[in-house]
């Protein structure tokens, strides 16, 4: 599954997460005009300047990890679901990360993502805000 797969899976439960509190906030590796384009009713944040993912210890991969066969399957089938990626951000090789913060600006739960098609499972998010 890749970002936007996954996005689209927070999407669907987007009532569910606000019901307990929590709220969906993407942060971008592209700018504004990319940002635009992926938003539908949540909000996006742009690191142009890579700070949060800084920040949050994410990880940039090398080229071959990120064409790796692994992630070929994901790929396609996240195709195939209509997901695609209409244009890379600046910082193509920056994967991902998921964290629920709660109050006091505590980490409840953090998934820093190995690969393009490794995401936290929305299960776990949502336990999380569950926990919280």
């Amino acid at each position: 599954m890749h970002c936007r797969d996954h996005a689209a899976q927070l999407r669907e439960r987007y009532d569910e997460i606000t019901g307990l509190g929590g709220d969906v906030v993407a942060i971008g590796t592209g700018d504004r005009s990319y940002a635009g384009a992926f938003v539908r009713d949540e909000r996006v944040l742009v690191d142009d300047g890579a700070v949060a993912a800084h920040a949050a210890s994410v990880q940039t991969l090398n080229w071959f990890q990120l064409l790796h066969p692994r992630t070929w399957k994901a790929t396609r089938e996240t195709s195939k679901r209509g997901h695609h990626v209409h244009k890379a951000g600046k910082r193509v090789r920056q994967i991902g990360a998921t964290f629920v913060i709660g109050a006091c600006d505590r980490v409840r739960y953090e998934h820093l993502d190995a690969d393009t098609t490794d995401h936290a499972p929305i299960e776990e998010v949502v336990a999380a805000l569950r926990d919280t």
